[in-house]
């Protein structure tokens, strides 16, 4: 019921435009006008807080379910920001931040309880009466604001024109009466089935337009613009010597079936020279020789030197060789010289095969082929070709051997043609290889870079579920229960008074990248192997939330001995004490004096992803409520447990303290102890000293180094609204408020007192 809810919020959030900064617990917390300045911010929230009023009233009439929501929207400054280094989280914080959580906890439920500073930016546009809200709140009245509850909608709500014109505008509001049972639920559909053919027509559209755009963008690429700016006019060679190079590495030498070709070719027209020529002594003699030299040169181009461009030249232009010899004693007789020629195209077409070699080679190559053999027509075949023509009575306009002689020259004309194309299309194919390849490099990073920050958001085995090839929806439901896991919450509750937004601490940022140090310095213990098991769950304010067994690799069968089944939370206690020493030694670093209260619990949970958008991993449940309680309840500078806990712990050799019943908000009178440490090896407990300065309530989440992206921004309108069932307003997600502390009296929240073994 939580999940649809808060996907429902996530909607409503995307249609006023607000920006969900986290969830916790049953609580969800939104803002407006951060990171994109607007002027409707506070109207926008207001919107927002009556639709989520709307939205809670379906379910109690569908669910048939107590359940309620109270909502408090503040207007103020923030700083904005991630903090730590694990388990990412955009956050807000101020002193704004603190009291707009102060106006939900003294709000009503079902009802929108707005600060007279929201009041002063809705120019009017809602009905409001006073909400007494500082008579109920001590902070409330220490800001001296004056707060009030908004009554019904005096103007419609109306996006702004640059919002309709691109479409993100969802529904009309309907105004802020009350709306009947069988209204609500028909918007409530309405709602539904638009976002979600609204979702359907965008996948559509989204995959036509790359379609098209692919097209297009291969019709109307011109490759010839391409090459002139890549490359010199007349050679062709890239203008960048490291592209060239790679050009000529991709291109290589010709494979080894081409030589192997070749020479089946040449042995070919050896054949066809024994059957068709008379067989002389002098031509036996000399064809056996140049066929052996071509033989080796052949094998030695397969075996090691194959990719040297220098015995592709020499290859490709051997052939002709023997084609131009003559012999005085052919010459009493009436063959056919014409051969040659076409063994000479034969030639031609072969030089102008290898991609080793640039077309200039080729066609210097060629004519100077076509030259050779020209000047063998007439100066040396002359007189035979002229036979040869007559006896086959062939009519030309010219003599024979200059008709050969224009067709080698007209096919050398045309394969140098042929050859500048086939080169110009190999490299421009070959920068579009480059773009390609860039485009899968980069689009590879992306995706690595995707998958890395989804394992930083959420835990290990959840980001592998949600990365997994199998289709799901965006808002789809995951969860899982636990009956064993250790719930540990730690927090420095003299950081409020450390935290300062004047002018000195550049308006709070200073205090802020103290306090990402430390976050990353908890953060980074859970990088040591024998913390792999522990799973951060969220930063809340200067509060530390963990949490051990949550490992669904590691399984335990409840017959197993209790050494065996709670060794995680053995393991979430010496973690514990590691974030002790962790902050003391960042306290003789920074000559400050925080102090850690912790408070830790087991038993069963519900872990889960809830919400449309932005996931968001959290535990629910009375183990955390209670673990949370023993954290607030709790002394500085102690470890806090409940009893059956404590009953585990032993078992790990670790002594305890008794402190007695202790009230419980909730739960009533628990007894509880402080952990001394294992035996032989107890340590006094930290003594807080008072501190120089403090930090406000605020959430906060992770940076990765102190060029952190935190900004500045005022005039933003926080909202925080929270389920209330009427008696206690607890929330269930942990039980705590924007502060990550349990809203209690300022006087245990405060409290420094030693605790004294």
């Amino acid at each position: 019921m939580l999940n649809e809810l808060f996907a429902r919020f996530d909607k409503l959030a995307e249609k006023y435009q607000q920006l969900r900064i986290k969830i916790l617990g049953d609580c969800y917390y939104c803002i407006s006008g951060a990171p994109r300045e607007r002027p409707d911010h506070a109207v926008l929230c207001v919107h927002m807080g009556l639709s989520m009023v709307k939205a809670i009233k379906y379910v109690q009439q569908t669910a048939n379910s107590p359940v309620d929501m109270r909502v408090g929207i503040h207007t103020g400054a923030v700083l904005a920001g991630v903090l730590g280094q694990r388990q990412w989280q955009f956050d807000v914080y101020s002193k704004d931040v603190e009291l707009a959580n102060k106006m939900e906890s003294s709000g009503m439920a079902g009802r929108v309880h707005i600060s007279a500073t929201t009041l002063s930016f809705l120019s009017g546009e809602f009905e409001v009466e006073p909400g007494y809200g500082e008579k109920r709140e001590e902070a409330l009245r220490i800001a001296g604001l004056k707060t009030y509850f908004i009554v019904s909608v005096l103007k419609p709500f109306q996006p702004l024109k640059s919002e309709v014109q691109n479409g993100n505008s969802v529904l009309p509001e309907e105004d802020g009466s009350v709306t009947s049972d069988h209204v609500l639920e028909k918007n409530e559909e309405k709602v539904k089935v638009h976002f979600d053919a609204d979702c359907e027509d965008k996948q559509r559209q989204n995959s036509t337009d790359v379609k098209d755009r692919l097209r297009k963008e291969l019709v109307t690429r011109d490759g010839h613009r391409e090459l002139v700016k890549n490359t010199k006019p007349i050679s062709l060679v890239f203008i960048d010597p490291h592209k060239e190079q790679t050009y000529i590495h991709s291109v290589g030498s010709p494979p080894a079936t081409i030589f192997g070709l070749f020479l089946i070719i040449k042995y070919s027209m050896i054949t066809s020279m024994v059957l068709a020529f008379p067989r002389y002594l002098v031509l036996n003699i000399y064809y056996l020789l140049e066929n052996i030299t071509y033989l080796l040169l052949v094998l030695f181009c397969l075996g090691e030197g194959h990719r040297k461009r220098i015995l592709c030249v020499r290859l490709e232009d051997h052939p002709l060789l023997p084609n131009c010899t003559y012999s005085e004693e052919i010459e009493r007789y009436c063959l056919y010289p014409s051969y040659f020629s076409h063994f000479a195209v034969l030639v031609l077409i072969g030089v102008s095969l290898p991609a080793c070699l640039s077309y200039i080679t080729k066609m210097f190559l060629m004519f100077l082929v076509a030259a050779g053999q020209c000047f063998t027509n007439i100066f040396i075949l002359g007189d035979q070709l002229d036979c040869e023509y007559s006896l086959r009575n062939w009519i030309s306009p010219i003599e024979g051997k200059y008709t050969l002689s224009s067709y080698l020259i007209i096919v050398a004309i045309t394969l140098s043609v042929l050859v500048k194309h086939m080169e110009q299309v190999a490299r421009v194919l070959f920068l579009w290889r480059l773009e390609v390849e860039e485009e899968s490099t980069c689009a590879e990073d992306m995706r690595r870079r995707n998958e890395a920050l989804v394992y930083n958001i959420l835990p290990p085995h959840v980001a592998a579920h949600f990365l997994g090839n199998r289709k799901r929806q965006h808002d789809e439901l995951y969860s899982q229960s636990y009956s064993e896991v250790g719930v540990l919450f730690a927090s420095m509750p003299n950081f409020s008074d450390f935290y300062s937004e004047e002018t000195v601490n550049n308006q709070g940022l200073e205090c802020l990248r103290f306090l990402n140090e430390v976050i990353s310095d908890f953060d980074a213990l859970l990088e040591l192997p024998h913390f792999q098991d522990i799973i951060k769950i969220k930063t809340i304010g200067s509060t530390y939330m963990a949490a051990s067994g949550l490992n669904p690799s590691k399984q335990v069968k409840p017959d197993d001995a209790i050494t065996v089944r709670w060794a995680h939370l053995a393991l979430l206690v010496e973690f514990a004490l590691e974030l002790k020493k962790a902050l003391q030694s960042i306290n003789e670093q920074s000559f400050n004096h925080f102090v850690l209260k912790l408070g830790i619990n087991h038993g069963p949970i519900t872990a889960g992803v809830i919400g449309a958008r932005k996931p968001h991993y959290d535990i629910w449940g009375n183990t955390v409520n209670v673990a949370s309680r023993m954290e607030s309840t709790g002394k500085a500078g102690c470890i806090q447990v409940t009893e059956e806990t404590c009953e585990i712990l032993k078992y790990f050799g670790y002594q305890f303290e008794q402190r007695g019943l202790v009230a419980v908000k909730g739960k009533g009178q628990l007894m509880t102890y402080y952990l001394l440490g294992k035996a032989g090896k107890i340590t006094p407990p930290t003594v807080p000293v008072s501190p120089i300065m403090g930090i406000t309530t605020m959430e906060t989440l992770n940076e990765e180094d102190e060029s952190h992206d935190t900004s500045k921004s005022d005039d933003k309108t926080v909202i925080e609204c929270n389920w209330s069932n009427g008696q206690n307003d607890e929330c269930s997600g942990g039980d705590v408020d924007s502060n990550g502390t349990d809203q209690k009296d300022s006087e245990d929240a405060l409290l420094l007192s030693q605790c004294d073994p």
